[in-house]
This record gives structure tokens, C-alpha cells and sequence, in this order.
């Protein structure tokens, strides 16, 4: 319509001039000039603070459907930040174990931490980091998404809908924190973290996310021992007992750790629980002592 108009427009200028008569006061004949320049194209970039009723694996235009929070959604975006530097410089959005992930999944990592209010690791919460489509990324978008969605528990990672958002969600006393569990054991196995109330009967209770050193994951899988070990110490912090080498007579532990991809990815967080297989408790051991947690 524009391009028509204008031609239009054009002709009966033309004709104006042919017969001879003057441009009105304040035309200059020159119509060209008088079009506004076209705003410049702004690059899509996603928001922070809002709730998706699904979760995406990679940030789709078309799949962008952002609802209130207070709404059923299944996931929702705490930070979103920019790739710079050689990894922005790359062909395509950043794959599994690229430094590119490792720099995201790190923002994300201490992002989304200040938003809950505790390490995402220590409750019923999984962090997603989304990369635009390969697509957009060509067009030269260089955001990413950090999503977080709650799961049903320790062991079964079913993400779970939700009505709230998750900022605070792990402050203490959130029913999403970890607390303490009954372990279910097959054999030497630990089929289930079953949770439970830390006033009633239990045998294990979380105490908090150790960092392990940035190692490759096979030899992670090699230091057991020092996963071990390094869980004591945090339950040595959390029941204030002395760290030394009585706490392997005062607890056993529990270790749950990222999965391959995950620690290529830069997930280094090794989830540690205190474990009494031989007795009971009733309460939690959390600044307890040696009266909450006495050397066996």
C-alpha cells in the first residue's frame, strides 16, 4: 500500500509541474525526505521473572508463552544472561561441556542461589540453563535462560506444577528445603531417600552441598574417599562437633552427585546427608553437639 501510494503521489506532483503551477508554502518537491527512518530491528531477547507452562530444552521463538506465576506453570526464568567473548564468537549456541555452558550454567548457578536463598541443590528444585535456536543464534541473539522447576523428590526428578514463584522458596523452613529421611536399602544399596519429618523416626538428614574441584568426572568417580570425607566435614559444620577423626564415629554418609553430563556441564555440587544405620533419631542434630551427635 506505501509503495503504491507513494507512486500516486509521485504522478501528481509530475502532473503539477507540467501545468505550469508553483509548490505550495512549505513543500520542497522532494518527497523522498519526508519519510521517517524505519526504528532499528531489535533482537528478541526473553524475560526474567516470568512462568512457562512447559519446559524447553532450547529457547524457541514460537514455543515462548510466558504466564503470571501465580498461574499452573512448570517452570520459571530467575535471570537471564549474555555470552561474551570467544563463546559468543562461535558459529552455534554452546554444547554439552563447552566452556560456553560452563560459563552460563556458573551465572545461572549463583543467579538463581540469591533468588531462592540457598544453594538450588539443597531442595526439591532443578536448574535448566536455555540457549536460543540455532537460528536465532545466526541472527545474533546471545541470551540465555536460567529456568528452574520444582521435582517431586530426591530420587524421582517428575517435574511438578506450581502456583507461586520459586524466589525464597529455600529459605529455612521451606517445605521444598531438604530435611531428614528414612533411607530405603536393597541390599547395600540406597533404593530411596524417603523424607520425613525430623521430629519423627529417621535415620539421615541433609546437611548441605559440597563443591568439588573442577576434575574431570572420571576422576571424580575415583575419589570416593574424599567425597566422603568431605561430606564428614560438613557434618562436623552443621551439628557443631569437632572435625576430626572421630566423625567417622559419630556418622556415617550419604552421597548423591551430578550425573556425567551434568558435571561436564560445570555442575560440581555433591549433595551430603549424615547416615545412622545402627540408631534412631527424633530430632534434627543441626548445631546439636556431641549431645545431638556423640561419638559411637
Amino acid at each position: 500500500m506505501r509503495r503504491w501510494w507513494t507512486a500516486a503521489a509521485v504522478g501528481v506532483t509530475a502532473a503539477l509541474a507540467l501545468a505550469g503551477c508553483g509548490a505550495p508554502g512549505g513543500v520542497d518537491r522532494d518527497l523522498a525526505d519526508d519519510w521517517p527512518a524505519l526504528p532499528a530491528a531489535k533482537a528478541f531477547v526473553p524475560a526474567a521473572g516470568v512462568c512457562h507452562a512447559t519446559v524447553q530444552d532450547v529457547g524457541y521463538l514460537s514455543g515462548y508463552n510466558p504466564v503470571d506465576c501465580t498461574v499452573s506453570h512448570r517452570a520459571e526464568t530467575l535471570h537471564v544472561g549474555t555470552l561474551a567473548g570467544p563463546d559468543a564468537d562461535r558459529s552455534a549456541p554452546p554444547r554439552t561441556g563447552s566452556t560456553g555452558m560452563r560459563a552460563a550454567r556458573s551465572e545461572c548457578d549463583r543467579q538463581v542461589n540469591k533468588a531462592v536463598g540457598a544453594d538450588w541443590r539443597s531442595g526439591r528444585l532443578i536448574l535448566s540453563v536455555i540457549f536460543p535456536s540455532a537460528s536465532a543464534w545466526t541472527g545474533g541473539a546471545r541470551w540465555f535462560r536460567c529456568d528452574v522447576s520444582e521435582v517431586a523428590s530426591l530420587d524421582d526428578g517428575s517435574i511438578t506444577t506450581r502456583t507461586a514463584s520459586v524466589r525464597g522458596a529455600l529459605k529455612p523452613g521451606s517445605p521444598l528445603a531438604f530435611g531428614c529421611f528414612n533411607p530405603k536399602l536393597v541390599k547395600d544399596d540406597i533404593e530411596e531417600m524417603a523424607p520425613v519429618a525430623c521430629t519423627a523416626k529417621h535415620h539421615a538428614e541433609f546437611v548441605g552441598v559440597y563443591q568439588f574441584p573442577d576434575v574431570p568426572y572420571a576422576q571424580f568417580q575415583r575419589s570416593s574417599v574424599r567425597t566422603h570425607k568431605a561430606c564428614r566435614s560438613l557434618i562436623a559444620k552443621y551439628a557443631k562437633v569437632p572435625d576430626n577423626s572421630d566423625m567417622q564415629y559419630r556418622a556415617g554418609t550419604i552421597v548423591y552427585h551430578p550425573l556425567e553430563e551434568e558435571w561436564k556441564d560445570g555442575n560440581r555440587g555433591v549433595q551430603c546427608f549424615l547416615w545412622l544405620s545402627d540408631s534412631t533419631l527424633t530430632r534434627s542434630v543441626k548445631g546439636g553437639g556431641s549431645r545431638a551427635l556423640p561419638v559411637r
